[in-house]
């Protein structure tokens, strides 16, 4: 059954009309016909199978069948704050697979070492939803646009904060022993590089933890999709 995306649908809807691009999507290049079923999502946990009531090319009217909301909620909140690769195919592809996996919210940071500087977030967006559509997701993660790393180490998270980096450092633990389970939980993943060992202190000074991702030096996009994992994996 093919899935749309429509964050603007309300929750005790009885009937939506999709939006014109959807619409030509759907009739057009889908060649769905009047009282096929589709399913919608809203990207707030919202789920809905609905049927094609008038086939039109612009302005494709449904009507509601079934309705729930909440669908598939986690019982926890991962936040990921990672920097943008120079290859922002593989930055792409992390959102992607963090996606199917399971993430809240992700934060692009600029660092010291950061070989890329900007990001188009809608594009970024873009792929995020398709990625919801194609795993059934009812939630759609949120997708920060780039900021200085500084300004996300000052800003308030009620939750556990960890920070992930590949210098030699006694303290670093790995995940699985220190985080706490069904809770809010922000990790740090930096550049190619790494982060320095300015910004690993200003990050401890804020509350930090120092963490682990394993014995192999990973790529950045890796890291970041191996905590994803982690997490995830920790609180089934």
């Amino acid at each position: 059954m093919h899935i749309f995306y429509t964050p603007d649908i309300a929750s005790n809807a009885t009937h939506y009309m999709l939006s014109e691009e959807e619409s030509k999507h759907a009739i057009r290049v889908l060649r769905l016909q009047p009282d096929d079923k589709v399913q919608l999502v809203d990207g707030k946990g919202g789920f809905y199978t609905a049927g094609i009531m008038d086939a039109h090319p612009k302005k494709t009217l449904l009507v509601i069948e079934t309705s729930e909301q909440e669908h598939g909620r986690r019982n926890h909140y991962l936040h990921i704050a990672v920097a943008p690769t120079k290859n922002i195919e593989r930055i792409e592809w992390f959102l992607e697979k963090a996606t199917e996996i399971g993430i809240d919210e992700i934060s692009l940071i600029l660092c010291q070492r950061s070989e890329r500087k900007e990001a188009k977030v809608e594009r970024l967006d873009k792929i995020i939803t398709s990625a919801v559509k194609q795993s059934l997701k009812a939630y759609h993660p949120k997708l920060n646009g780039v900021q200085p790393l500084s300004k996300l180490l000052s800003a308030p998270f009620e939750g556990q904060k960890f920070v992930a980096h590949c210098l030699p450092d006694q303290d670093k633990v790995g995940l699985a022993s220190q985080l706490q389970l069904q809770g809010n939980c922000l990790v740090l993943i930096g550049p190619e590089g790494d982060f320095t060992e300015k910004e690993i202190g200003e990050a401890l000074q804020n509350g930090f933890k120092p963490i682990t991702l394993g014995d192999s030096r990973l790529r950045t996009e890796t890291a970041a999709l191996e905590a994803c994992f982690e997490v995830n994996f920790l609180n089934r």
